[in-house]
């Protein structure tokens, strides 16, 4: 295989802070350039200002608004690539499940672009619950007999575990690519998925790994064991930035994330009161509330501990409440940080970020994890590097 002369450009729609760019850079240096970006809240645009702009040629190629007003043709470069995770708040288990959510619709809109830039192939994240989605079946529809009917897709769940991240998060993965691509690859099929790297531990008789020796998921520890077990403040430095015609706090470092709450001393005792693994189960009866009493089942993670030797839970946008899922540090008792949860993420340290504490932490949880990313880049990178060495 013959390594590509140039970068392959990408374009990020609904790109939030940038952890689908993130890893695709991270696989290695050079391989991928970022030419443009779409992303709605202004925060996480100019995060992913902070950190993409000035390769993709300067702020102008990252719009901050609607990506029903974006002109794909201001991209001005061939695209090879078009990655994106449209909003997924109509299917996701947490909100309201709502059939008729506009957000659902937004697919939409990643098609048009798709259509008007025609990349050799192009990437949709998305929850678990959007393969039961109607959006699913019409996209699904579109290749056979629609507007994408030069494309073939490949659908799959992908847990981040098994591809290195130290963190348990189940997201659909859809692969599609251009039938010319396919036709020129040595294969002559369409780009497929990862092979996993990790499994759990436990997990025996997977037939994956009768042939391929596979790593154990790897642990929270990992990231743990390189953060202060307290914190030193409650506030982000005092810094000012305006990367997209708006002024916002910032750009901080993950580094200068390790901020703290100030829990009352009725939560301080519950925190101190949960082992690891434990969770609002495992308070006396003194620190709980009838709600917990008398609801034993579900919600086992609320008011969780994490576990050392295992990866965390799904990382939310409001992982610095214990209240919302199992988010209390696995020794220390209190929360994780921002700067941790980014880290479980896989972001790097010297990444920028722009925001006040609630909106970085929003784009945090929002994020493709960078280690996921990192491995559907390097596939990607493989096929296409085969199909147009031939």
């Amino acid at each position: 295989m013959t390594a590509p002369t140039s970068p392959m450009n990408i374009v990020d729609l609904f790109a939030g802070c940038g952890g689908l760019s993130q890893g695709f850079h991270a696989f290695k240096p050079g391989a991928f350039r970022t030419v443009g970006a779409v992303e709605l809240d202004i925060a996480a645009a100019s995060t992913y200002a902070a950190n993409f702009a000035e390769e993709a040629g300067g702020t102008d190629h990252i719009y901050a608004g609607d990506i029903a007003g974006w002109d794909p043709e201001s991209v001005g470069s061939p695209v090879d690539v078009i990655l994106g995770g449209p909003p997924c708040q109509g299917f996701s288990g947490l909100g309201k499940e709502d059939p008729n959510d506009p957000r659902n619709q937004l697919w939409k809109e990643y098609v048009r672009v798709v259509l008007a830039l025609q990349p050799k192939i192009f990437v949709i994240e998305n929850v678990d619950r959007f393969l039961r989605s109607r959006e699913f079946e019409l996209l699904t529809a579109s290749t056979r007999d629609g507007e994408l009917r030069d494309y073939v897709l490949e659908t799959k769940l992908l847990n981040a575990a098994d591809y290195g991240v130290p963190q348990t998060r189940r997201r659909v993965i859809v692969l599609a690519t251009h039938r010319d691509l396919i036709a020129s690859h040595p294969s002559g099929k369409p780009l497929e998925h990862p092979q996993p790297t990790h499994r759990k531990p436990d997990k025996k008789g997977d037939e994956d790994a009768l042939f391929t020796s596979l790593d154990d998921w790897r642990p929270s520890s990992l990231v743990f064991n390189d953060t202060a077990l307290e914190t030193e403040t409650t506030e982000l430095p005092n810094r000012t930035c305006d990367f997209l015609g708006k002024a916002l706090p910032g750009p901080f470092f993950t580094t200068d994330l390790h901020i703290g709450r100030n829990p009352t001393p009725h939560s301080l005792r519950r925190y101190k009161a949960i082992p690891e693994g434990g969770n609002r189960h495992s308070l006396p009866e003194e620190l709980s509330t009838p709600n917990w009493i008398n609801h034993q089942s579900g919600a086992g993670d609320v008011m969780g501990r994490l576990w050392s030797d295992r990866p965390s839970v799904t990382i939310r946008t409001e992982f610095y409440k214990p209240e919302k899922g199992r988010y209390l540090h696995p020794k220390a008792d209190r929360p994780i940080t921002h700067y941790e949860a980014a880290l479980l993420q896989g972001f790097p340290p010297k990444y920028k970020w722009v925001g006040s504490k609630v909106q970085i932490a929003r784009q945090i949880g929002n994020a493709v994890p960078v280690g996921l990313a990192t491995a559907i880049a390097g596939e990607l990178y493989r096929y296409l590097s085969a199909a147009t060495s031939r």
